[in-house]
């Protein structure tokens, strides 16, 4: 694998690291009373990491057995309009997830507030609370994630082995938990010195969440209604052909 592939993963998996499962939960958990438990925290995280590594695997096995079937049935007029249609819909939903954000807002703190109740009553449990919450916070934002949908689009496209394949999936998903780990690392030595820059990202990833998310389900819609209307020569032609079927 190429050098600028493998920087061009990095940053992807950097991208990703700043996600609410792999950042905002870790910095609740940071931030909770008292000096943090590394033990609790590497579970959490290990179960985060493990989570990306075996569904990013399986999307490569599917991948690469059905690809070529997927890229011919993707060629054809009917698997152009199903691109584009699941585009419209992926729109439809950013502006759904927008909605409903700004009514939560509204209403007190919404969603998030009820996530950061439940991070810590799992905190002041055993660990296994921790780990139905990693697999729960991963598997709701896992397919908004676009980063890791190009990730491994990428890694699937290099045609590696199947070792190296699980090892740049591995450093990838070691990579996509690593700010957690580095906050970690600074708040058992630093533990007050580092709770003001905890809470300055804790407050802009509250903020900014339910927007990053729209926007990433909105932007992924986009992309997918434009890849549908190239293969018509454009979206005026592609709302031809739509016309001809009905």
């Amino acid at each position: 694998m190429e050098p600028t592939t493998l920087g061009f993963l990095g940053l992807l998996a950097l991208a990703d690291s700043t996600s609410f499962g792999t950042l905002l939960i870790p910095i609740w958990l940071l931030l909770a009373t008292g000096r943090p438990r590394p033990g609790r925290m590497l579970v959490y995280l290990g179960t985060v990491a493990a989570f990306y590594f075996l569904v990013g695997l399986l999307l490569s096995v599917g991948a690469g057995l059905f690809l070529d079937d997927i890229q011919r049935w993707l060629e054809t007029d009917s698997g152009a309009v199903a691109i584009a249609v699941a585009g419209a819909g992926l729109i439809a939903l950013a502006f759904w997830m927008d909605k409903r954000r700004k009514s939560a807002e509204q209403a007190g703190g919404g969603r998030l507030m009820r996530w950061r109740e439940r991070v810590m009553s799992a905190e002041t449990g055993s660990a296994r609370p921790l780990a139905a919450l990693a697999l729960t916070a991963t598997v709701i934002e896992v397919a908004t994630l676009l980063p890791y949908l190009i990730a491994i689009g990428v890694m699937t496209d290099a045609d590696l082995g199947p070792a190296l394949h699980g090892l740049v999936m591995a450093g990838y998903c070691m990579v996509m938990i690593l700010p957690a780990l580095v906050l970690l690392g600074l708040r058992l030595v630093a533990h007050r010195a580092v709770e003001p820059l905890l809470q300055r990202i804790n407050a802009w990833l509250t903020r900014s969440a339910g927007d990053w998310m729209s926007w990433i389900v909105g932007i992924l819609g986009f992309l997918l209604i434009r890849h549908g209307a190239q293969h018509f020569g454009g979206v005026s032609e592609l709302l031809d052909h739509l016309r001809g079927l009905s």
